[in-house]
């Protein structure tokens, strides 16, 4: 026993060599400030911006209708499309037009009077100085006996005949502004009565008020109309619009964030124009581009999905329409869009495989891995934006190293941005 213990501690130990771990080769790319510009997706149906609604404002026979007012057809702004009987009307201008011109010569035969009381008036008013004249000097010749009393009565009944006869003149004339006053007022009444009538014969005549696309007509010739009654619908076919409902967070990212300067109404009217580029396209032919604005946001948010209506204007939609190469957008036509909104300046951007649960795996400088937590902004086209925890000059590991432990060694190789 005591030699076996003694050749086991006089023996020598295992033999050792000294080395490192191997290192695992993974692809990094440095982390730089870059340029992106959200985008955003959605679909829609199409409308026309303008629309027009023909109703009957008078009543009568349809005695013409233009050839191609059928649904379907192009017709140009300004062409008359429907007529409706105006006989009535032109009666009933004709008669107004009487009724002027008789209140006219009433009004002239007035003057006239007028003219002839005031002269018939100082006539009578020279008279009656004279007839007090002659009464004076009669009463006088009567208190001296010279003449007889009869003589004063009569020259007293001669003055007073003459007081009233201009009494009566001036009763007259001061009649004279109320019949002006009633001739004044039934020539306004007649007045509104031609203008009523001429405003119907007017409306007698449908015209369109711009380049419009047929789409419903209800009224046929020889047919009796009523006020009120529709005759004819139509689409303008200078502008067609759909309504995309993005998420707030979407529509938040595409406008960005807005100088101080620019209020809320200002986002609402005119922001989304100048901020945000629309492409779309016929879901039945995405082949097709068609170069789209944002015109406005709707007054509400969506009652269901909280959404924000983005109403997109297309301008000119039959521009170029070829079908069935090119198709025009006519109303209730699928279609998809594309936003692109506001240019994100000196943006941190790296691949969306490189994010693993809120962490992203990262080569320090000695090339040891390192997790580090980091707030992502949105993601899109395989990539994601990120608030804070990365920093330009670091080095991302695009692989997926598994088992993930910080500190294991790293082989990095770099790849292209």
């Amino acid at each position: 026993m005591a030699a076996a213990v003694w050749m086991i501690s006089t023996a020598p130990g295992p033999a050792q060599t000294e080395g490192e771990s191997q290192a695992l080769p993974v692809t990094v790319m440095t982390v730089t400030a870059q340029d992106i510009r959200p985008t955003a997706t959605a679909w829609g149906n199409l409308r026309a911006a303008d629309k027009w609604v023909a109703v009957a404002d008078v009543q009568g026979e349809v005695v013409w209708r233009h050839p191609d007012l059928d649904a379907g057809r192009l017709i140009a702004k300004g062409t008359e499309v429907l007529r409706i009987d105006g006989t009535d009307y032109e009666l009933a201008l004709a008669q107004a037009q009487a009724d002027l011109a008789a209140l006219e010569a009433e009004g002239a035969q007035l003057s006239a009077e007028v003219a002839n009381t005031k002269r018939i008036l100082d006539l009578e008013r020279e008279r009656l100085v004279l007839a007090e004249g002659d009464l004076t000097r009669a009463r006088a010749l009567a208190e001296q006996g010279t003449v007889p009393q009869a003589r004063a009565d009569e020259a007293e009944r001669a003055t007073l005949l003459a007081r009233r006869t201009v009494a009566e003149l001036e009763n007259t004339l001061a009649l004279i502004p109320p019949r002006e006053a009633r001739i004044t007022a039934q020539t306004a009444r007649t007045q509104a009565a031609l203008d009523r009538a001429q405003r119907a014969l007017e409306h007698t005549v449908v015209t369109t008020p711009f380049d419009l696309r047929v789409t419903e007509v209800s009224a046929e010739r020889f047919q009796t109309i009523a006020p009120g009654q529709v005759l004819i619908r139509g689409d303008g076919i200078a502008a067609a619009e759909v309504v995309a409902h993005l998420p707030i967070t979407v529509f938040r990212r595409l406008v960005g964030d807005l100088p101080e300067a620019v209020t809320v109404a200002d986002m609402m009217r005119a922001v989304p124009s100048t901020q945000i580029d629309v492409m779309l396209s016929p879901l039945s032919d995405p082949a097709q581009k068609w170069s789209a604005r944002v015109s406005r946001i709707e007054g509400a948010l969506d009652p269901r999905a909280r959404t924000v209506p983005v109403v997109v204007t297309v301008d000119d939609p039959y521009a170029g329409a070829a079908p069935p190469q090119r198709l025009p957008l006519v109303p209730n036509m699928q279609v998809g869009l594309s936003f692109s909104g506001r240019v994100l300046t000196d943006a941190i951007v790296i691949p969306e495989a490189a994010l693993h649960a809120g962490r992203v795996r990262l080569a320090d400088k000695g090339n040891r891995l390192e997790l580090r937590d980091v707030t992502p902004v949105f993601a899109q086209n395989d990539l994601v934006v990120l608030n804070d925890g990365l920093s330009v000059g670091d080095r991302v590991v695009l692989d997926d190293v598994s088992p993930a432990i910080p500190g294991i060694a790293l082989a990095p190789v770099e790849v292209a941005e």
